[in-house]
């Protein structure tokens, strides 16, 4: 008995050497620190938060190894400096909109959301299995960057309105808040006057009558905001952006100079925080929806036919234009609008049969 109780204890002894050695060469391990620059306002929700869940998540996924921490906008870098940051390797990653960047490049807009474009469900399947991320990719590597999905609003709201939209006439002279090219050059052609400002500037704007009329995203974030509290009416459906895409991008030099398995893990997680966000706008829109109707007595309001007629027209005359000015920018198009009609193909006899036929 004292022989096995010893040879028991030795053993133990051994494993619990072993196993301490183990710690200790990956306690030993240098931790690598990045940064992770955003565009949005400190835990702002599904924004701000889903910067923090992709970055809790890298951390938790290499065991430690790589520590991401998020500077939230003007922590480190304004919202629209996010691109030339990552660019320069003053951070990381960032995590923004490629909406952002008609500037820098303006195929970019792609990726963000086109205006009558493909929806969350449909852009993702062309990202993943249609070679939009191939096309994004190549985009993105003249910067010195590597593109991520990390997430999407979905079909968004076409925006909070200070008057009634009752014609394509009501549009001429409104100071419209718009994200985006595409989008902001179709109210132009429309008599309006697009305005480009940051998230955290958009209420005060609209509340001191800078701005008419402004488009964010959807009721979850746009409860967040408080918009109710600047206009009153509420109109739908977001024509402008029906897909939009949140991106994580990465600096591609700190990307390669990772271990392989680290390289993977950043990557897993951007798949993961895609599918993360785009669940949570989904479920929390609804719920927010309600609470602006029921609560605060928001008037929600269908653009009418003849203004989402018109913009339409106007969308397709923009985008063709675009991309006939550049041949890069054809490739992607000719990419996109091929696979939205092959998208549409399908979905008018499954999604949209089966919406209809849940109406009934």
């Amino acid at each position: 008995m004292d022989r096995r109780k010893l040879l028991k204890t030795a053993g133990l002894a051994t494993v619990a050497a072993g196993t301490m050695g183990l710690s200790s060469q990956a306690s030993a391990e240098k931790v690598i620190k990045w940064k992770m620059v955003t565009a949005w306002p400190k835990n702002f929700p599904g924004l701000g938060t889903g910067a923090e869940f992709l970055a809790k998540t890298i951390n938790e996924m290499s065991g430690g190894r790589l520590d991401v921490k998020v500077y939230a906008a003007n922590e480190l870098v304004p919202p629209f400096e996010v691109f030339d940051a990552v660019s320069r390797g003053t951070a990381q990653m960032g995590h923004a909109s490629p909406l952002y960047w008609a500037g820098k490049s303006p195929a970019a807009q792609f990726f963000g959301g086109v205006p009558y474009g493909l929806t969350g469900q449909e852009i993702n399947a062309w990202l993943y299995y249609g070679g939009g991320m191939e096309l994004w990719q190549q985009l993105y590597k003249p910067f010195g960057l590597v593109p991520a999905a990390v997430g999407n609003s979905t079909v968004q709201m076409a925006g909070w309105f200070n008057k009634e939209i009752k014609s394509v006439d009501d549009l001429k002279g409104l100071k419209m808040r718009i994200a985006g090219y595409l989008g902001g050059e179709v109210y132009r052609r429309a008599g309006a006057t697009p305005v480009s400002i940051a998230g955290g500037e958009i209420f005060s704007s609209l509340k001191s009558g800078a701005i008419d009329a402004t488009e964010w995203i959807g009721p979850y974030n746009d409860l967040a905001f408080g918009f109710y509290k600047a206009a009153k009416y509420y109109y739908y459906p977001g024509w402008q952006e029906p897909g939009s895409t949140l991106e994580c991008i990465i600096n591609e030099k700190a990307l390669n100079e990772l271990p392989k398995d680290l390289q993977a893990i950043v990557l897993a997680a951007c798949r993961v925080s895609n599918e993360e966000l785009t669940a949570e706008y989904t479920a929390r829109d609804s719920a927010a929806l309600q609470t602006l109707v029921e609560k605060h007595g928001v008037q929600v309001k269908r653009l009418p036919d003849a203004v989402l007629a018109e913009f339409r027209r106007l969308s397709d005359e923009v985008v063709k234009e675009m991309a006939a000015k550049d041949k890069a920018i054809g490739k992607i198009y000719d990419s996109y609008v091929k696979f939205r009609a092959d998208a549409s193909a399908w979905h008018e006899i499954s999604e949209q049969a089966y919406y209809n036929a849940r109406a009934l």
